[in-house]
Formats: structure tokens, sequence, C-alpha cells
């Protein structure tokens, strides 16, 4: 199943280059009431409307995919989790390369830990990646995106996957510099995901999808998850051991070698396999 969100808010499963509106299933569940919810409403409560999906399509409304706006398939994540250095191959390139390390020694990931991205970058594929210190490096980063299903604290890794409820293609965008990364990781429309989410009964092996990134059309990123050294049945047991995740929660799970910079009208095209791509341009804010 993919579950997207489009135009005005609308969820939506994308079928045969068709999107069926579904949003009529959530309305009948109410409103959350105040307090809000510190998690994605539409994805915590999707359990109770998944059995009524296949029945309602038939008489679903429905655009084609190609004259709809999609948007971020995760409205309102609690929070976004990223791996900083969980590829041999980036720990290498980050080590190499003094614009990326800034005197640093990078080694492994439960060394170095994770850090979180603000709520505020999200983004979807519907429009542009802004640069906003156009004097300073920023580099494309694509990433495996996990999206949490449901609430999550000390996982072990053997029942990880059982608290996922999808994967999605995600761009870490990054301004290179000597601050911490979770505020370099943070401006506006820096963490990118979409198309939509592919519901994790999809993906029999997350640890073995091919990605690819091209600035372009030049490939710069081109890898597979098998190569993670946290999968992703550890990154979440590592993750849940400092924080409750929450349906909707976005774990980023890292970035190969390639990263590189882009500049106001460069055009990023990224895929996963089984997942979908997306087109991102850059530009000033």
């Amino acid at each position: 199943m993919k579950i997207c969100r489009f135009n005005d808010n609308r969820i939506g499963i994308v079928r045969d280059d068709m999107v069926h509106d579904i949003t009529p299933l959530f309305a009948s569940l109410g409103e959350p009431g105040w307090p809000y919810p510190s998690y994605d409403w539409i994805i915590g409560n999707f359990p109770r409307v998944r059995d009524q999906i296949e029945p309602y399509l038939a008489r679903a409304a429905t655009l084609p995919l190609s004259a709809v706006t999609l948007r971020a398939p995760v409205a309102n994540p609690g929070k976004i989790i990223g791996a900083p250095i969980n590829y041999r191959d980036h720990i290498d390139e980050a080590n190499a390369d003094q614009q990326i390390a800034h005197g640093k020694t990078f080694t492994t990931l439960d060394q170095y830990g994770l850090f979180l991205k603000a709520t505020t970058a999200l983004t979807g594929p519907d429009g542009t990646v802004e640069i906003p210190f156009p004097e300073r490096r920023t580099d494309h980063e694509i990433e495996l995106g996990v999206i949490i299903g449901r609430k999550a604290r000390r996982v072990p890794r053997e029942r990880a996957l059982e608290y996922v409820f999808g994967y999605c293609v995600a761009l870490d965008m990054t301004v290179r510099g000597p601050e911490f990364p979770g505020f370099r990781k943070s401006a506006d429309t820096f963490a990118v995901i979409g198309p939509w989410i592919t519901s994790a009964d999809e993906i029999a092996d997350p640890n073995n999808l091919d990605f690819e990134l091209s600035v372009n059309g030049e490939v710069r990123q081109k890898s597979n998850t098998q190569y993670l050294i946290f999968n992703v049945q550890r990154l979440i047991e590592y993750a849940s051991a400092m924080y409750t995740l929450q349906p909707g929660d976005i774990i980023m799970t890292g970035t190969p070698a390639g990263v590189g910079p882009v500049q106001p009208g460069d055009v990023m095209h990224a895929r996963v396999s089984g997942l979908g791509e997306l087109t991102m341009r850059m530009a000033q804010p």
C-alpha cells in the first residue's frame, strides 16, 4: 500500500498511477482533542481504518497521479531522527574531507550518536529545497526513511520491524560547518521525504534496497542499504533506548559516500527501489 498526502491535506492511496482519496475514512474518527497529540494523528489512527480501505476504494474519489500535488506524506512527526555516519565509505569520505569533518575524527555510530532535526525542516516532493547560506557549502544526502507506526520504548532489534509503519525516500540536507549537526541540518526544507509511504508489508527486507541520487543528471550517490553499519532494526533499538518513539516519527538511516555541494538552480533526483522517486530543485529563500 502506498499512502500519500496530496493537495489540501487529503490522504490518498496510490495505485496504478491513480490517487484514491480516503480522507473521509479519517473524518469519521472525529478530531483530536486538546492537548493535541505529540505524534502524527493520521498514522497513529491508521490501524482503525486499515480494514476499511480496500472496500472503500471502489467508491473513492480518484485523480490521476499527474494531476495532484504531493505533500510530505507525514504531516506532523514528533521527531526526525538522523544517523550521521552509518556507512563505512561515508566515514572514510568524511575523515578525508575537512569541509565535512572540521577537525573531528569520525569512528562509529555508537560512539558518535544520533541527532534530531527540527520538524519545521520537513518538506515533501512538491517544491524546492532552500539554501539559507549561499556562501557556505550545502550538501545533499540521500537516505532511507523509516516511519514509525506505534509507540516504541526500549525495543529489542529482534522485534523492531513490528513497529515500522512504512518506508520512504529521504534527503537529509546539510550545511557544512563546525556547528552541531542538529543545527546545520534543520534549516527550513532540509528534511525531504516522499513521494509517499510504502507500507512495511510491501518491503520484504529494508536492509537490501538499492538507491541513487543524481544532480543535474550526474549520478553522485549510489548504494544499497545492505551496507548500513546499524541496520534498520538496530537503529530502532538504539533510538528507542533513548527516546520514546511515536507514530509518525521519522528515522533517517544515514547516507553513503558521494555527498557533494548543490547550488541554486540545481536539480536533484533521488530514488529508492520499491519506494519511488522524487525530484527537487535548489533555490534561495
